[in-house]
């Protein structure tokens, strides 16, 4: 069933109220008639049964089904990705993070950052997470914070995990210390390209950064995202088996 996320505030009682937006992609994209059903997120967790009404621009919620947030398990820490902005490849890593069940996105600005972002661009990587966490059927939107610069945002993370991605110096995996550690936060950090200066590493080692490597190669920027949300998650997958299953696999 196709799944569209809304604003709370186009809720009153049982019915949604469409924006021309919506309207136009369930009936002309998704071919949808009058009296099909679909399902409406207000990407908080919450998910309602909807059917389009025989009257424009409106939608019957018939039923009200709290699935509970499956992203926001107990046993699932919430994650967080603080991403130095590349020059150019940024919509990609929102969208695939966002499949990857990243909570936050956080643009960073470095040292060696050369894009500074209008506010179309955070608009568009906001529908961008909207549009992928609707295709992934997650019931939270993953959120993208304003681009702030990397010594702000060392101020500000109160993060369990920390883990600082590097290249081309000794450093324990990724995975090696996920499977060793549990917490209810984590964070990990991409830097730019070039790689980030020593000043930086050494500042994120004073607030509780671990460095870490994502594998033997260099990777580009916007790789080494997706790459560390893969093992992040391959990590949270393998420590929520039981040890005795783990022969079977």
């Amino acid at each position: 069933m196709q799944r569209i996320v809304v604003d709370v505030a186009q809720v009153d009682g049982d019915l949604l109220r469409l924006t021309p937006d919506q309207q136009h992609y369930l009936e002309r994209v998704l071919r949808l008639q009058r009296g099909d059903r679909f399902l409406a997120l207000d990407g908080q967790g919450t998910i309602w049964l909807s059917t389009l009404s025989s009257i424009e621009g409106q939608a019957h919620l018939s039923s009200l089904s709290d699935f509970g947030d499956t992203q926001l398990a107990p046993d699932q820490p919430y994650i967080t990705l603080a991403a130095c902005l590349p020059k150019q490849g940024f919509d990609e890593v929102v969208r695939q993070v966002t499949e990857l069940g990243v909570h936050q996105v956080v643009p960073i600005l470095s040292d060696r950052t050369l894009l500074r972002p209008s506010v179309n661009k955070l608009e568009r990587w906001r529908r961008i997470a909207t549009e992928a966490t609707e295709q992934s059927e997650r019931l939270v939107v993953t959120q993208v914070r304003e681009p702030m610069a990397w010594s702000k945002w060392l101020e500000t993370d109160t993060s369990d995990q920390r883990y600082l991605c590097v290249a081309r110096r000794s450093a324990p995996s990724l995975l090696s210390v996920c499977l060793s550690r549990q917490a209810t936060s984590i964070v990990v950090a991409i830097g730019p390209e070039g790689g980030w200066t020593e000043i930086e590493v050494e500042g994120a080692i004073t607030k509780g950064y671990q460095p870490v490597m994502l594998g033997r190669n260099v990777l580009r920027a916007v790789t080494a995202s997706v790459t560390a949300l893969s093992i992040l998650q391959a990590s949270l997958v393998f420590a929520s088996i039981d040890p005795f299953q783990v022969d079977q696999l």
